[in-house]
């Protein structure tokens, strides 16, 4: 298949490349384009314009930031206005409920599909092609470009033909991922506080109670007090959390802990620390309590 692929961070890489090992055609463009430099080695061609990667897709598939980023891009910058009609959009990034629509909308417009396709899991996840999609839009265009979503994924959840169906689903368990680090972090400062390691108080959890892929991988980081390399960063997730709250006031659905964690992100990143793991956000629990000092393992 003809693939345009914009957004070539850690994640969008790690995808496109399994895109190419499955045999697709791919046109790729990253605003740094010296990120296209392993791709195009794989056999990628590198677009000078993000136009020029939407042009003669039949799909192009997104990974970028956030909203503005991806407004910028599709609207902003024409891709969406290049692209072939009947071609299909894939937005495989985190954007709030009302982007969603916004640029479903504005797809079908154009006389273009539009498929919300975010995904769950860190970039060892997305290299390994074994990441969960979650996915939403009208069945004709999710069932064309599920051989792509196969490529890079090793589940595909579909939750209904309104794109903004499988933000909500990636928009929530991001807050719960979120909610499962604060737990954490305030669970190993006063385990701390009283004379036991963070890391022996996180195996015990994660082996027994809590033996989840979320809690195992991220303990394991919150333990070790490893931050770095961020494979999602604080920054990014100040802005889920973000879009959490917002989208609950768009229901008219209270979310007090949300509120709770948006100021715990905001605080680590007034503190210099938005380049770091979001899983850091453990420490703040530790400094408030006077035993950040201490290594997990000692």
């Amino acid at each position: 298949m003809d693939v345009g692929f914009i957004g070539l961070g850690r994640m969008g890489k790690a995808m496109a490349a399994n895109l190419l090992r499955a045999g697709h055609t791919l046109r790729v463009w990253n605003r740094t384009r010296s990120a296209a430099a392993d791709l195009e080695a794989l056999g990628a061609k590198v677009a000078v314009q993000p136009t020029e990667a939407a042009a003669n897709a039949q799909v192009l598939m997104l990974m970028l930031a956030d909203d503005a980023a991806t407004r910028a891009v599709l609207v902003g910058q024409g891709v969406l206005e290049r692209m072939p009609r009947e071609a299909v959009c894939v937005n495989l990034g985190t954007v709030s409920v009302a982007a969603a629509k916004e640029l479903s909308r504005l797809a079908a417009a154009r006389g273009v599909g539009y498929v919300a396709a975010p995904v769950f899991g860190r970039p060892e996840v997305a290299e390994a092609a074994r990441l969960n999609i979650v996915v939403a839009g009208e069945a004709a265009a999710v069932e064309r470009v599920r051989p792509l979503l196969a490529a890079i994924g090793e589940r595909i959840w579909p939750v209904g033909e309104q794109p903004e169906r499988a933000n909500v689903v990636k928009i929530a368990g991001n807050f719960m991922i979120a909610s499962a680090l604060e737990t954490m972090g305030e669970a190993a400062a006063l385990a701390r506080a009283h004379g036991v390691t963070a890391q022996q108080l996180l195996e015990i959890m994660t082996s027994t109670l809590f033996a989840s892929p979320v809690y195992q991988g991220y303990g394991r980081l919150i333990a070790e007090q490893r931050y770095t390399p961020a494979g999602f960063g604080l920054a990014l997730g100040f802005k889920d959390v973000r879009l959490a709250l917002e989208a609950g006031g768009a229901a008219h659905v209270p979310m007090p802990f949300a509120s709770v964690l948006r100021d715990r992100f905001l605080e680590a990143i007034a503190a210099g620390e938005s380049d770091l793991d979001w899983s850091s956000i453990a420490e703040l629990s530790a400094r408030h309590a006077g035993v950040a000092a201490a290594a997990s393992g000692k």
